[in-house]
């Protein structure tokens, strides 16, 4: 008897009554019934996200590294952001309370400082990021008095999915030879938050939180559903979502001879142009594969 897919089975049967409330809308008899889904449909989601399929090193014929940009000021990139809640009455959650909730759970360890994955962030590390905690000048008065701070005069700032502008996306487009066509694989994701000690002030500064190894998300990612507004009853998940590029994004840096500098740093001053760079690189990975069927 396999235990495994048994406790998933109970676990899954838990968090579907009480996280999907369309499911079994049309076959339930009675409203309690409402949100249970088939014995089917949860073994299914007990496999969690397909696997990326084996790649050697010597079946890439190319290959290119990108960072892009995915701001969430555009409609396009809606599901990225909302719910701003931390969880709403169906258990939805944003993109960003997700990956915080996969890092303070343990489901995530793979957190780092930027997105070439060598200096490794702990969660106690990371617990500064998340909130800051300030003392009014009141309060003050009573520390330097020697007395204990009313905890009115705390103030304790904590991070928000309404904080965040954008995520920050790093991944490698390369030509397979064996299945002969241009494909890309997501390696990295930060979100870029308001930087908390300037949060609330006229001039707000934004910041790379922390960069995630993809693939290392990926489970949590599978778990956590996203409103499908096209079609409701059938919600997705964020692992598909962005593995299938489901996303408007700009590239603001790639492979280069100068050491992956940014576009930013060699065209100032003129966002168009930063836009039709970024465009070119793209226009370069498109080239490449055609030159591979011409070749």
């Amino acid at each position: 008897m396999n235990w495994k897919k048994i406790s998933l089975f109970v676990v899954f049967s838990i968090f579907s009554i009480n996280a999907f409330a369309q499911a079994n809308l049309l076959n339930a008899k009675s409203a309690s019934e409402i949100g249970m889904k088939s014995i089917a449909e949860i073994y299914a989601k007990s496999e969690g996200p397909i696997p990326y399929g084996y790649v050697a090193d010597k079946d890439i014929l190319f290959g290119i590294k990108v960072w892009e940009n995915i701001s969430l000021e555009e409609k396009a990139n809606e599901a990225y952001y909302y719910p701003i809640e931390e969880v709403i009455t169906d258990g939805r959650k944003s993109l960003f309370q997700s990956l915080i909730d996969g890092i303070k759970s343990g489901a995530i360890t793979e957190v780092y400082d930027g997105s070439d994955f060598k200096t490794k962030r702990t969660l106690k590390d990371l617990d500064a990021s998340f909130v800051k905690i300030d003392t009014t000048d009141a309060g003050i008065e009573y520390y330097n008095a020697g007395e204990e701070i009313p905890e009115e005069y705390i103030q304790r700032i904590e991070l928000r999915p309404s904080d965040v502008k954008e995520y920050h996306i790093m991944g490698l487009w390369y030509f397979d030879r064996n299945e002969g066509q241009l494909k890309y694989r997501l390696l990295g994701i930060a979100p870029v938050v308001v930087d908390l000690y300037t949060k609330g002030s006229e001039v707000e500064n934004f910041v790379e939180l922390f960069w995630i190894f993809f693939p290392d998300a990926r489970n949590v990612l599978f778990e956590s559903e996203v409103f499908n507004s096209k079609n409701p009853m059938n919600p997705i998940n964020f692992d598909h979502l962005l593995n299938s590029r489901r996303f408007a994004a700009t590239i603001y840096k790639a492979d280069n001879q100068y050491g992956d500098r940014r576009i930013d740093e060699y065209i100032e001053g003129n966002d168009l142009q930063l836009l039709f760079e970024g465009e070119k690189i793209k226009e370069l990975i498109r080239n490449l594969e055609d030159d591979m069927w011409n070749y």
